[in-house]
């Protein structure tokens, strides 16, 4: 039987994991990245149980769990360092069954890359999609004066997806969410420091270790889109942030305006018809960019990936559009019940009146006192799923309740 052929448009996380999960599967896959190496964009990276579980598909999962340096205990608190709550680690284990471990961004690719032959990646190569497949063709990928035909084609080309327009000309991408991001990777302050998350009017903070005794921080600021600092980022972080409690100022302090990355936030909250059309399929921020709020744009990813694999394991070249098919059927309802959960809780921060934000502050420590269990509601039915196979029950299906299909007609039209 011929190997079938992938070919997989992107090599940030969600595309290698795909590429990772189908070449485990015994497809012949190409990875065309056009970037010139495989260092990624971004700072850190927190992975939840349920992408945990994802990436022990491909043998991922216990590696990562050696990178945790934190198991979740925490703060989140007012900025003149005012507790409003704690964040137990041992009840968030004992509910989703482990911990959320944070790593480097790098680090995370390098392990994922690691899954793969080493010619399989190319990096330099900008990949564009010349025809999305149909059940009696296969799709083609053209990269400078080469074509490349494959029995399946995953987009995971980002937010700003070339791809996403082939399928779906005219349907609107991802829209500006309201605010800001900054993220830095420090040396850790001289004096210890508990993790933690800051609430302000309008801006927060977050400052969390990494395994190799460095600090992730991550700051944003709910404001007009497209701002950018007068001198330089830093700069802009020392004026929003630098009379905060410690160990914000000695974080600042300890890096300079090079290691500042700023970038808008931009979130699809207009669901796709689907995420598939023909034989290509549509994988992480290219199909549902969300807001970093619950910390699963890059966990979402990774999911897609398992499951995509899962249903295009057993197809063959007449039957992949419809494991596609079953592709979006999983995965449209949950990724999109998380982009509007991530839009949602991003209000609470946004909050800048002084009134509003008293109250907020108020309530967030009564229910932290009172109920602590209730702040981890947040994160059921995310971080408790599990992927498809034998001992999950019907595909798709976590300890959440099963994922309801929608849009079955436009699903059927996708394929076509």
């Amino acid at each position: 039987m011929k190997q079938p052929r992938a070919v997989v448009m992107g090599a940030g996380v969600g595309g290698l994991a795909a590429a990772a999960a189908l070449h485990r599967n015994g497809w012949a896959v190409t990875v065309l990245e056009r970037a010139a190496t495989l260092e990624p964009v971004g700072a850190a990276i927190s992975l939840a149980p349920n992408a945990q579980r994802a990436l022990d598909v491909i043998e991922l999962g216990d590696d990562i769990r050696a990178l945790a340096a934190w198991r979740g205990d925490g703060e989140l608190r007012a900025p003149g360092g005012l507790r409003l709550a704690r964040m137990d680690g041992a009840a968030a284990i004992g509910r989703f069954g482990g911990p959320t471990v944070l790593l480097h961004r790098a680090t995370l690719v390098d392990l994922l890359a690691s899954r793969l032959p080493g010619d399989v990646v190319r990096t330099g190569a900008a990949a564009e999609l010349a025809d999305p497949g149909a059940v009696d063709r296969p799709a083609r990928v053209t990269v400078a004066d080469e074509e490349l035909e494959a029995e399946l084609v995953v987009a995971a080309d980002g937010i700003h997806s070339a791809a996403r327009g082939v399928l779906f000309p005219g349907r609107p991408g991802p829209r500006y969410a309201g605010f800001t991001t900054w993220r830095i990777v420090a040396p850790a302050p001289e004096r210890p420091f508990t993790p933690h998350e800051t609430w302000g009017r309008g801006r927060l903070w977050g400052t969390q270790p990494l395994l190799d005794g460095r600090v992730y921080a991550y700051a944003a600021a709910f404001t007009p889109e497209g701002g950018r600092a007068p001198d330089d980022e830093k700069a802009e972080l020392l004026r929003l942030f630098g009379d905060w409690h410690r160990p914000i100022p000695d974080v600042l302090a300890a890096v300079g305006p090079g290691d500042v990355l700023r970038h808008d936030i931009r979130h699809q909250t207009a669901p796709l018809p689907a995420y598939h059309r023909g034989r290509t399929a549509l994988l992480g921020d290219a199909a549902h960019a969300m807001a970093p709020t619950l910390g699963q744009g890059g966990n979402q990813a990774i999911e897609d990936a398992v499951v995509l694999a899962h249903h295009v394991a057993a197809a063959n070249a007449a039957g992949l559009p419809g494991a596609l098919a079953a592709y979006t059927r999983d995965r449209l309802p949950r990724t999109m019940d998380i982009v509007r959960r991530s839009a949602l809780s991003s209000r609470m921060p946004a909050l800048s009146s002084a009134p509003a934000v008293a109250l907020r502050n108020a309530v967030v420590a009564a229910v932290s006192r009172l109920g602590p269990g209730l702040l981890l509601r947040g994160f059921d039915g995310i971080a408790d799923w599990r992927p498809p196979g034998p001992r999950q029950g019907r595909a798709g299906q976590g300890p959440g309740g099963p994922e309801r299909s929608s849009r079955a007609a436009a699903q059927g039209q996708a394929d076509r």
